[in-house]
């Protein structure tokens, strides 16, 4: 008897996660159906999960999804039913819309964000746009290749194109989830890293993930620290809350920039002298198309960059959520869809 439903975990209300049964869809045009291998837990499913988006429930989040296509919907080119891929935050781009034209895909004004509008990856089966796909190597397992589509995509990319250059000090703030990660871009892109983490029980794993300095936030002036070291040509703000990029600006280089990676509803209180008198600037980044999502997972193969993950089967979908939210999670849950 043919498979008729796939079990998923939907957010039915803010803070309450269920599992269900859906109904075996075929894809619509333009659409893959992927069989679910793994799926990460990210920081960002709360917009769906706590209702701090605008959610229509149910929906099932996650957006760092990797597993296999078992069909493919009409008018699809270049995927095949066995091909492995993943999807991340990104829907697929129009291709058509103004940004589009200006091959701004992130920016694409009709683009849904996976496990928001559309249902993500906490599930058996998910059902995603093919302009949202990319393909994982066979070197990757699914749990490793899960957190990259995110975490891995969004350091990656917002390593890949600041202006610092091979050899520049680059400063990574905040060792989590995005932090464990860009550290080792960092270190196999050639930079000088410097890790800024909470405690001085970090800097034995900031060394160990390559970093060359580290700075205790927890009683160091940063800032100073920075600016000890000869100051930073580029600092990436992994961590959420806003006090981290005003305390990191005034360690920055002349002409060097914050790139501010961790949402926070807190505001950045910087005084504008820190700005004007050496030229720095901020400015955010929010992830990578899909395909710096290829090349992130190709570079990661490529140079042992690797994320560091606890699993947990679907079923304990609100146990891995719970666990994420607290902070205690070393450094990022995944999913797995085998019972």
């Amino acid at each position: 008897m043919s498979q008729i439903t796939y079990r998923a975990v939907e957010a039915v209300a803010p803070g309450r996660l269920e599992m269900t049964e859906k109904p075996l869809v075929d894809p619509p045009p333009g659409h893959v159906r992927i069989r679910v291998e793994a799926c990460g837990v990210c920081h960002s499913d709360s917009g769906t999960v706590d209702g701090t988006l605008p959610i229509q429930y149910p929906r099932v989040p996650g957006h760092e999804a990797v597993g296999v296509i078992d069909k493919v919907g009409e008018g699809v080119e270049g995927y095949a039913s066995g091909q492995r891929v993943g999807v991340g935050f990104l829907g697929g781009s129009c291709g058509h819309c103004a940004r589009c034209r200006r091959g701004d895909l992130v920016s694409c004004m009709n683009q849904t964000f996976t496990g928001v509008e559309d249902d993500g990856g906490y599930a058996e089966v998910l059902v995603a746009k093919h302009s949202a796909l990319a393909s994982v190597p066979d070197a990757l397992k699914s749990e490793e290749a899960a957190p990259l589509l995110c975490a891995g995509l969004t350091t990656f990319s917002a390593l890949r194109n600041a202006p610092a250059k091979a050899g520049d000090r680059v400063a990574i703030l905040g060792i989590g989830g995005l932090g464990h990660l860009a550290v080792q871009f960092a270190r196999r892109m050639g930079f000088e890293v410097v890790a800024i983490g909470r405690g001085a029980g970090t800097k034995d794993l900031a060394v160990r993930l390559g970093a060359h300095h580290f700075i205790d936030s927890a009683s160091a002036d940063v800032s100073a620290a920075l600016n000890a070291l000869g100051g930073a040509a580029q600092v990436l703000v992994t961590a959420s809350g806003g006090r981290g990029v005003a305390e990191s600006i005034r360690g920055l280089q002349p002409r060097g920039s914050v790139i501010v990676l961790g949402a926070s509803p807190e505001p950045m209180e910087v005084a504008t002298r820190d700005l004007m008198f050496a030229s720095r600037s901020i400015q955010g980044a929010l992830t990578g198309d899909p395909a710096t999502a290829d090349a992130t997972m190709a570079f990661s193969v490529l140079t042992g960059v690797s994320p560091m993950v606890e699993t947990m089967p679907l079923a304990r979908a609100a146990d891995a959520y719970a666990r994420m939210k607290s902070g205690d999670a070393r450094f990022r849950m995944v999913l797995t869809m085998r019972s």
